[in-house]
């Protein structure tokens, strides 16, 4: 049984999601020229015609791809779960952010690291890719409504930590962090992000080097 007569039982949203991910495979593993209706047909195993209903040509399906990725990170930073402490739940979203990049480097790829060469995404696009941004913003605005985040806006502040996040990511995406030492450093890179604008009791406590001093004269 084909990738496609897999989908084809599932409903019309599996047989598109099938084909963007067949799509995006091919994209990054064979470059720019395998992005082609045929082949990506040949390998999903259905008919050209099913391609060109769906997406109605080969600019049509590259935008869709583009777009497919901010939809994924975007339903996986919907699905978090509920917190009565905002900066517990924007902490996890961090880390989701992570686990996102790293279970679809893919789509990360074309996302993020110009995988389709030249491509420029329409006006209606970038609207739309928007809104997985938004929910960060929106969850340090929620932090700073409720004294949890302090001494920017909530654009600043959700500016600042994805522009960590994506730099950690693209990082280790390209293989120059492995596990266990990536997850550590990500998680020590967002703590820096995020102390300077944490209320004085939120700070984490470490030992200063005029503390271990005072300690060893006091001996």
């Amino acid at each position: 049984m084909t990738v496609y007569q897999q989908a084809q039982q599932e409903g019309q949203d599996v047989v598109r999601a099938a084909i963007l991910d067949a799509a995006t495979h091919l994209l990054v593993t064979e470059g720019p020229v395998a992005l082609t209706v045929r082949r990506i047909s040949a390998e999903v195993g259905c008919s050209t015609k099913v391609i060109y209903t769906l997406f109605g040509g080969k600019d049509s399906l590259t935008e869709a791809l583009w777009l497919e990725g901010f939809a994924r990170i975007e339903r996986r930073l919907l699905d978090l779960p509920e917190d009565h402490d905002p900066l517990a739940r924007l902490r996890t979203g961090l880390q989701v952010y992570r686990a996102y990049a790293l279970a679809e480097s893919d789509y990360y790829r074309v996302m993020f690291q110009g995988a389709i060469a030249g491509f420029s995404p329409s006006p209606d696009a970038l609207e739309t890719a928007k809104r997985s941004f938004l929910i960060l913003v929106e969850g340090v605005a929620r932090c700073l409504e409720e004294g949890r985040l302090r001494g920017g806006t909530a654009e600043e502040i959700a500016d600042v930590l994805w522009m960590a996040m994506h730099g950690a990511v693209s990082l280790e995406i390209s293989g120059y962090f492995d596990e266990p030492m990536s997850s550590q450093r990500y998680r020590l890179l967002c703590d820096s992000v995020l102390t300077p604008f944490l209320p004085s009791d939120d700070l984490p406590s470490v030992d200063r080097p005029d503390d271990k001093l005072d300690e060893r004269s006091a001996r």
